[in-house]
């Protein structure tokens, strides 16, 4: 493994069965150079081993815009790609993240020609799923807060200065961050 520029550890392509394949033939039938900013259970899979399995790749934007339905066309959940491989793209919609979180994206090198991945920073990442805070999301920054040894101070300032400013219901996300505190 190296390290990414976030200073995260990065995988060694192939991720695991069953996206070492599917990442793969995706790349292979894009007729385009495409780049994805990916977050959720994929990432927490492939670049930290979380022994949750996950089916689809969550991603928040795509580069270029126009090759989104070419996309969902090839690896969509209901496309036969999809059903073949028993995994497939999701655009996750809205998602609140911090502001700046594309300046900490990282590429985990898988060495894909057309499909290039980027994933978000681990505290990113957590950030993510604040609003959500579902049981599941709690067990996943449990286990990046071990496995990385991550700081509630840095995802605590990170949310101050780039989410507070702007997030609806702010006194929640300030009792369901105070409540994280406990995991770290």
């Amino acid at each position: 493994m190296h390290k990414t520029t976030s200073g995260a550890p990065s995988p060694s392509f192939p991720p695991q069965t069953p996206w070492s394949p599917f990442l793969k033939e995706m790349d292979f039938r894009l007729a385009r150079p495409v780049t994805l900013h990916c977050l959720g259970g994929f990432v927490l899979s492939a670049m930290y081993a979380i022994p949750r399995p996950t089916a689809d790749l969550d991603y928040i934007e795509v580069i270029p815009k126009e090759a989104m339905q070419e996309l969902e066309e090839i690896a969509g959940r209901e496309s036969a790609f999809a059903k073949k491989h028993g995994v497939y793209v999701h655009f996750a919609g809205v998602i609140d993240l911090p502001d700046g979180y594309e300046d900490r994206l990282s590429d985990p090198g898988f060495g894909l020609h057309k499909l290039r991945l980027l994933v978000l920073d681990p505290y990113d990442l957590l950030l993510s799923k604040l609003v959500r805070n579902s049981p599941k999301d709690r067990e996943d920054m449990k286990f990046l807060v071990k496995k990385l040894g991550l700081k509630f101070a840095v995802l605590q300032q990170r949310f101050r200065e780039e989410m507070a400013p702007w997030i609806p219901n702010l006194d929640r996300h300030d009792l369901t961050l105070n409540l994280w505190k406990e995991f770290f």
